[in-house]
């Protein structure tokens, strides 16, 4: 058979004529990379009964030689670049059974000839671009199952013949231009499993007769402009699973219109003029996951007994008229990722019960009549991208506990009646992108430590008791006056600020030397400055003297956040959590030295990097690797590097002091079996993402730009979340014009690119290269160098010719199960990019910043590429 194929193959691709093929039967090349258009030859080939093209970039027009194809039961076309028109010919078809032609680029209107074939059962004519209306004579397909006409310019009415498809379990008209009322006869296709009419122009009332249709599992009538009230038969369809009547014109009370289905998974029924209340029987929709009906005209109470629905993921009533408290047995619904209660009326406190909804992503509760002070147990909510509690009368102060919510995108505390000083742990949010505490009465300074802040974008801080000068960091440098009038004090460059230098140094004088120092250190460029801060610290570790915090707030607990706090007690603390750096609490060992777990009596948990002092190795080379580090990360602020919280240099431990990530190493993560398994295709996407993220920064958004030079995967650590943070900066360099060379090999041998064996020449690329085999080993579960090396050997060996006839579904990991779309593009993606990396010529490598880009950006490879491309043809499609 594979011969025949590599035969018609050949003969469509050359357009001759099948003069060998007329008694082929079933002639079926889907799923490859044909091209060019369908040869009029086809027609020749009278005895095919199954002629199937689908998933190819065939193009032109179908010939109209198809109608000579009289045996034919099944043709199917679909996912191709065919044009023009269907041939009215296939009407000549009498004995298809299957017509599918969707996901091309077909346009005209559907031929009335479609009447003639009477044995159909499967019509899917959708994804196109048809135009005109459904011809009456479909009626006469009276042995259909499944009708699919969606996506197109079809307009017109839905006509009344389609009564006769009485066998019909799926009809999809929906994304057309169709207007008009449903027929009341869409109530005798009692076998419909799913009726789809969305976004069309249909109006008037959704018909009574839909009451018949009992087996009905989906119903979807979104976005048209239906009017009049929900029929109450509706109730009796149990079997529903997914309902959307969203944005349409629907009317009446719903108190009592919808019953209880046991199977329904998903409803909404948001952007109409529903009135009446919240009914309690959705808590016994047990397997509900979405409830939506926001923007309507809903009074009364949220009943507590919603809070029995465990398997609510989303949570959406905002815009209507609701009362009365949030439930406390809301924090019942452990499941519930947003919770959306905005623009209601709704009174009380806010519940601290919501703090136990551990999976939240999302919540707003904007515009209510809320009162009270901000629950602390919000705190617990490490999942949160989106809080919005604008728009209330919540009084007392921020809780420092918001400081905790890592994922925290959006912060919207606006027209509440917040008073005292901004927590510097809001500092701590380095994903927060924008924040809105105006019209509040908080007072005090901007704490020191949003100068971290730097995913911040947008900021408003207006109509508050604020003062003295804003951070240095672009978010407030590109803020408009309107978003920080109405302050106490402040000052700094923006129009309509006083500059900070003309203010006295008195009032200024409050920031002690603690700040200027905290300020220069990350801002320093010279190795003068690092070795002032290393004889700092090690004079602070010695002799124990302390330097004053003035204003420091009891919440900041952190001890390595301020760089000149008491060295002495630092150096304790550290000393006694890991008992004079026992082995019990070591938890990794490198070539500059050795990591240790130490978790502080406050509860505090870090990594302690202490340095060799081994006499072989040197006093010089460790002041190097120490100096080195420090200056690459007191440059450093991004998600996806790991942080830097403190520093010593004593005469009998010098240490460094990182963030803790509980997920470990990479390398530990791949080489283990079960947590492989765990490590599954989405957390292994993100993973190469975040370390794409990361370098870009270092490459691209640092002056001068920083070379890592030892990218692995032993120095990729990860959180509880899987995501990714650079670690180990003892051999990066800072690239300058006039140094481009360094003596000594610093990296991992495996990983390092190849021109550093032979030229020592250290510059961006070298990164991108590592990167690249990181890349390799995330995807196939291990580093395979002699794969890696047998690809790119520029022989004809058996070796390179196997490693590049190797299918890329069977190099990927094993251990997991093939991806799939929409995550298979982006394994495709990351496979190319890889390989992109990998050539032997630095200057043909990508750099970090398209790498970045190409992964943020949606692919349209097929997740078919899995199965048929050759990793050999992966390396050609690089780039």
């Amino acid at each position: 058979m594979n011969l025949i194929c590599q035969e018609i193959t050949s003969l469509i691709k050359s357009r001759l004529p099948f003069r060998n093929l007329r008694d082929l039967n079933e002639l079926n090349l889907g799923k490859n990379k044909l091209f060019g258009s369908i040869p009029i030859g086809i027609g020749n080939l009278t005895k095919l009964n199954r002629l199937g093209l689908f998933i190819n970039n065939i193009s032109g027009s179908i010939p109209v030689s198809i109608g000579n194809l009289r045996d034919l039961t099944e043709l199917n076309f679909i996912e191709n670049k065919i044009s023009g028109s269907i041939p009215i010919a296939i009407g000549n078809l009498t004995k298809l059974t299957k017509l599918v032609l969707n996901g091309n680029n077909l346009s005209g209107s559907i031929p009335v000839s479609i009447g003639n074939l009477r044995n159909l059962t499967e019509l899917n004519l959708g994804e196109n671009k048809l135009s005109g209306s459904i011809p009456i004579v479909i009626g006469n397909l009276t042995k259909l199952t499944k009708l699919w006409l969606f996506v197109n310019h079809l307009s017109g009415l839905i006509p009344v013949s389609i009564e006769n498809l009485r066998d019909l379990t799926e009809l999809n008209l929906g994304e057309n231009k169709l207007s008009g009322s449903i027929p009341i006869a869409i109530g005798n296709l009692t076998k419909l499993t799913k009726l789809g009419l969305f976004v069309n122009n249909l109006s008037g009332l959704i018909p009574v007769s839909i009451e018949n249709l009992r087996d009905l599992l989906v119903l979807s009538l979104e976005e048209n402009k239906l009017s009049g009230p929900i029929p109450i038969a509706i109730r009796n369809l149990r079997k529903l699973t997914r309902v959307r009547l969203d944005e349409n014109q629907l009317t009446g009370n719903i108190t009592d219109a919808f019953g209880v289905y046991p199977s329904l998974v998903y409803i909404d029924l948001s952007y109409n003029n529903l009135y009446g209340e919240l009914s309690s029987k959705w808590a016994r929709c047990h397997n509900l996951t979405s409830l939506k009906i926001s923007n309507n005209n809903l009074s009364g109470n949220i009943p507590p007994e919603l809070g029995e629905a465990n398997k609510l993921v989303v949570l959406h009533l905002s815009s209507n008229q609701l009362s009365g408290e949030i439930p406390k047995k809301v924090g019942s619904l452990t499941s519930l990722v947003e919770l959306l209660l905005a623009n209601n009326s709704l009174s009380g406190n806010i519940p601290q019960e919501i703090g136990l909804l551990s999976a939240l992503e999302m919540l707003d509760l904007e515009a209510n009549n809320l009162s009270g002070s901000i629950p602390k147990q919000l705190g617990a909510l490490v999942k949160l991208l989106h809080l919005n509690l604008s728009k209330n009368q919540l009084e007392q102060s921020i809780p420092y506990e918001i400081g905790h919510m890592g994922s925290l995108e959006n912060l919207n505390l606006a027209e509440n009646s917040l008073t005292r000083r901004i927590p510097q742990r809001i500092g701590q949010l380095q994903r927060l992108e924008t924040l809105n505490i105006s019209h509040n009465n908080l007072s005090g300074s901007i704490p020191t430590s949003f100068s971290e802040l730097l995913a911040l974008t947008s900021v408003d801080i207006s109509y508050n008791k604020l003062q003295g000068s804003l951070p240095d960091i672009p978010a407030f440098h590109h803020a408009s006056i309107e978003a920080l009038r109405n302050n106490s004090d402040l000052c700094g460059n923006v129009s309509g600020l006083v500059p900070c230098s003309t203010m006295s140094y008195n009032h200024q004088g409050r920031k002690s030397n603690h700040v200027i120092l905290f300020v220069l250190v990350p801002l320093s460029g010279t190795l003068v400055l690092i070795f002032v801060v290393l004889g700092i610290s090690y004079m602070l570790c010695r002799s124990g003297e302390k330097t004053e915090i003035q204003e420091r707030e009891v919440e900041i607990q952190n001890i390595f956040a301020v760089w000149s706090y008491d060295g002495k007690l630092t150096y304790k603390n550290i000393v006694q959590a890991t008992e004079e750096f026992d082995s019990k609490y070591c938890i990794g060992v490198g070539a500059s030295g050795s990591v240790y777990k130490a978790e502080l009596s406050t509860g505090q948990v870090f990594a302690v990097k202490k340095l060799h002092s081994e006499p072989d190795i040197g006093m010089q080379s460790i002041l190097k690797a120490f100096t080195s580090e420090i200056r690459a990360l007191t440059e450093i602020r991004h998600r996806n590097i790991v942080r830097l919280y403190g520093f010593c240099s004593h005469s009998k431990h010098s240490f460094l002091v990182y963030e803790y990530l509980e997920g470990g190493s990479l390398d530990s993560m791949l080489k283990s079996e079960d947590k492989a398994i765990v490590f599954d295709w989405n957390r292994r996407v993100n993973v190469v993402k975040s370390v794409a993220s990361g370098l870009c920064y270092m490459h691209h958004s640092c002056s001068p730009p920083i070379v890592h030079r030892n990218v692995s995967s032993k120095n990729v650590l990860l959180n509880l979340e899987y995501e990714a943070h650079i670690s180990d900066f003892g051999t990066a360099k800072i690239l300058k014009p006039d140094s481009s060379n360094w003596t000594s090999f610093a990296g991992t041998f495996g990983c390092a690119a190849p021109e550093l064996a032979y030229t020592r020449e250290v510059n961006e690329k070298c990164d991108v290269y590592s990167y690249g085999v990181l890349s390799f080993e995330v995807i196939l579960g291990h580093h395979k160098r002699d794969l890696i090396s047998s690809l790119f050997s520029s022989s004809s060996s058996s070796a390179a010719l196997t490693a590049r006839n190797l299918l890329l579904k069977d190099v990927l990991d094993q251990r997991l199960s093939l991806p799939t779309n929409p995550i298979a593009r982006e394994v495709i993606s990351i496979s190319k990019l890889a390989f992109a990396c990998l050539k032997e010529n630095p200057h043909s490598r990508p750099s970090m910043d398209q790498i970045s880009k190409d992964l943020s950006v949606a692919k349209s490879d097929s997740s078919s590429l899995l199965n048929m491309v050759t990793v050999g043809e992966l390396i050609d499609l690089k780039g």
